[in-house]
């Protein structure tokens, strides 16, 4: 059986076409009109993979569907559809704990790419190597894909993870922006590059002691990232 996918788009044509394009790569769709039939799916399917938010909804908007469904699940994969090109909202979706965004109009084959890359992360390849990361105070398990920071748990998106991962790997060592999102975002994304350093401000929220004065992601002007811990 293929991945699950919840598709909230509350007009029915173009839910349709997402619908028979995602059955047509393989993928079990799942349908809602609303913001509230959203949630009811994902409660009554746990095993869903990725959702695709759209922002404009009837009854709420996608932001806040996302924010409800990431504060009980960190697995989940979540894409936000909008069809507004303004930064502000792409943002606002990724800082409510969306993974990626999509505008519309776009081409099958674009969102099935971003639904591939998604998966591919949230499902993450097997670990073979059961070793943990050491960076006091943090302590990365790749077996079980979890990091705490002074003994306690830090609540991680697989794509917050990922990002910790390669900066725990490459400690000390400054990564441009393009090399993390080549390592977490697979080398056909197609999307921008301020993917990176919205998904970094959130993470800085969740480790650092003042994220406005970081001392583990510290950024390089210009250039990217190194992890300082």
């Amino acid at each position: 059986m293929g991945k699950k996918i919840l598709v909230l788009e509350d007009e029915s044509n173009i839910r349709s076409f997402i619908v028979i394009n995602l059955k047509r790569a393989g993928y079990e769709t799942i349908e809602a009109g609303t913001g509230q039939e959203a949630l009811d799916q994902i409660k009554h399917n746990p095993d869903i993979d990725v959702a695709l938010l759209d922002v404009m909804l009837p009854d709420t908007d996608g932001f806040e569907v996302c924010r409800v469904i990431r504060a009980g699940n960190k697995r989940i994969g979540i894409i936000m559809l909008t069809a507004r090109t303004q930064e502000m909202d792409k943002v606002t979706g990724l800082m409510t704990g969306a993974d990626d965004y999509v505008t519309k109009p776009f081409s099958p084959a674009e969102l099935t790419a971003r639904i591939d890359a998604l998966c591919r992360r949230t499902t993450g390849e097997p670990v073979m190597n059961t070793d943990e990361i050491a960076s006091p105070p943090f302590v990365l398990n790749t077996a079980n894909r979890t990091l705490e920071k002074n003994g306690q748990r830090v609540k991680l998106t697989q794509v917050e993870y990922a990002i910790v991962k390669i900066f725990m790997e490459n400690a000390g060592k400054a990564l441009p922006r393009e090399a993390i999102l080549e390592a977490v975002w697979g080398k056909d994304y197609v999307g921008e590059v301020k993917i990176v350093d919205v998904n970094i401000r959130r993470l800085r929220i969740k480790i650092e002691d003042d994220p406005t004065n970081p001392t583990y992601i510290n950024t390089v002007w210009g250039y990217g990232y190194k992890w300082g811990a």
